[in-house]
């Protein structure tokens, strides 16, 4: 008996993780004054799109792209302006440069 349910919950994370590797999910949230919000999230493999839109109108956008030896995550505020995040990998550490919506920049750099 205990081996069937483990089998089970096995099965169910299995296939709960291949649902969320792709697909599209939609989700709509209202505060207490009945304002609410809605969320988009599209994945692809190597690519993530979450689309937030409020209950102004107003939507922010979160681009996500992943290769084996980098990720560049983009998020386009609601006033239009970008903050960009790049993360370069090799087999000995990675570099990341964060570049806000003023446009300075900042480097992390490690090293294994």
């Amino acid at each position: 008996m205990t081996a069937s349910r483990t089998l089970v919950a096995s099965l169910a994370l299995v296939l709960a993780a291949g649902v969320a590797q792709a697909g599209t999910r939609h989700t709509t949230v209202t505060g207490p004054q009945g304002a609410s919000a809605a969320r988009t999230v599209q994945r692809t493999p190597g690519q993530v799109t979450d689309t937030t839109t409020g209950p102004n109108g107003n939507s922010r956008v979160r681009q996500v792209d992943r290769t084996a030896s980098s990720t560049t995550a983009t998020v386009t505020h609601a006033n239009g302006t970008t903050t960009t995040r790049d993360t370069q990998r090799t087999g000995t550490g990675s570099t990341t440069t964060v570049t806000g919506p003023d446009g300075r920049t900042g480097t992390i750099s490690v090293t294994h």
